[in-house]
């Protein structure tokens, strides 16, 4: 028999908020998170915007030492690891540490260590390569320092699927509980990548918005969007079984009803054309959660701004939910806050719960006019408030990978 597994806690590091209650009020009130980068100078670069976390200051989260033996992606994951904990009220000394896990995933790692220590390689020589370089770029050391700072010693695991990785590392982790093999686990994803590579590549990808107005740059679903906005930051959740969750008196925030996973096998950047993987992830979802595809009230899209995407995840959330699609809220978080990368999954995960919770669902910011075939209810113009029982959070990443988790209000 599985288990029943529950939300007790949450974090995030975002470009609109550094906290989960900052992050959900700049949601409501339409906030966008875009400027100028300031990372590096962007004279040579077509992406001139980017969502960067604002006034994020190690020190309150971790000591100082331990901070600089991590790059941005680990110490947002801490950050809000930190967060997801005390809101939890998890306390370790009362816990067996091998019941609890970690499973925070990031698509890239650290590309400032490792554009940092190349140019050092060419100039000075390999003797003067930091002997820290691998552990501060490798994606696992997000989970790693986790799992250090708080003393988890459960089973501690870093899933990649580059846009899927928040939600995959959900999903793990919920099954990991089903399972037996946790009580809890600390999961999510977390990235940073606002740096001259990054840019420059997914440039080079054309999948990034050229647009240099922040309010009209990231609009998913709309006819003249053009790509993508780069975020950065961390969304981490707590989830635990709910046995022991109702032990420890915890309060719970909502429930973790059904995950599904699949893979295009199509193609290493375009989902497949007719939205057949991802309808399958969301549909393995709601059999997972034994509901129906009328049960569903909300989809956070995965919603990139990006031709390709946004036309083939509409196709998708039809297929999936057939004529009830039309009587869905869908909505994008990455039109007020970019995409996240690894991390996506974990704060619009985060946006379902508090959408259950407040019975609203935000707009999809920067959206005027729907583009061709996207004709769903996308949350254009205002926010509203609405009763949520069940949301589906999607995450499509490169290489055709899906995932779908569905999250439930707690009765």
């Amino acid at each position: 028999m599985s288990r029943r597994v529950v939300v007790t806690g949450m974090g995030a590091i975002t470009p609109i908020g550094n906290d989960v209650e900052s992050f959900w009020q700049g949601l409501k009130e339409k906030k966008l998170g875009f400027g100028p980068i300031t990372y590096f100078d962007t004279t040579e670069y077509k992406a001139k915007l980017a969502a960067e976390v604002k006034d994020f200051d190690p020190k309150k989260y971790m000591d100082p030492k331990a901070a600089r033996r991590m790059e941005a992606f680990s110490r947002f994951a801490v950050a809000a690891a930190k967060e997801a904990l005390n809101n939890a009220e998890i306390h370790m000394e009362k816990e067996d540490p091998y019941r609890v896990g970690v499973s925070i995933g990031s698509g890239i790692g650290s590309l400032q260590s490792i554009e940092k220590d190349y140019k050092k390689l060419l100039e000075k020589g390999p003797s003067r390569v930091n002997p820290l370089l691998v552990p501060l770029m490798i994606s696992n050391m997000a989970a790693g320092n986790v799992a250090i700072q708080f003393g988890l010693k459960g089973k501690c695991i870093n899933v990649v699927t580059a846009c899927a990785t928040g939600t995959h590392s959900i999903g793990e982790a919920f099954r990991s509980i089903q399972y037996g093999e946790a009580d809890v686990m600390v999961a999510g994803g977390t990235e940073s990548s606002i740096t001259p590579l990054g840019v420059a590549g997914f440039t080079a990808l054309t999948a990034l918005s050229a647009s240099q107005d922040p309010e009209h740059a990231s609009r998913p679903f709309d006819a003249n969007r053009d790509g993508f906005v780069m975020g950065e930051g961390a969304g981490v959740v707590v989830l635990e079984s709910l046995e022991h969750a109702q032990a420890r008196g915890a309060k719970i925030l909502a429930e973790v009803a059904g995950y599904g996973a699949t893979c295009d096998a199509y193609h290493i950047t375009s989902p497949a054309e007719d939205g057949s993987g991802a309808a399958r992830a969301m549909v393995n979802a709601m059999e997972d959660a034994g509901i129906k595809a009328e049960d569903i009230d909300y989809v956070n899209a995965h919603g990139t701004s990006t031709h390709h995407n946004d036309l083939f995840e509409t196709k998708a959330i039809k297929l999936a939910l057939g004529d009830h699609a039309y009587k869905v809220k869908v909505n994008s978080t990455k039109s007020m806050i970019g995409h996240l990368l690894g991390a996506a999954g974990g704060v619009e995960f985060i946006t379902c719960v508090k959408s259950i919770e407040d019975g609203f669902v935000h707009a999809t910011a920067g959206l005027e006019i729907p583009g061709e075939e996207c004709d769903l209810d996308y949350t254009m113009g205002d926010g509203v408030s609405v009763d949520i029982h069940y949301a589906i959070s999607n995450s499509l990443g490169f290489g055709g990978h899906n995932a779908s988790l569905i999250v439930k209000k707690f009765q």
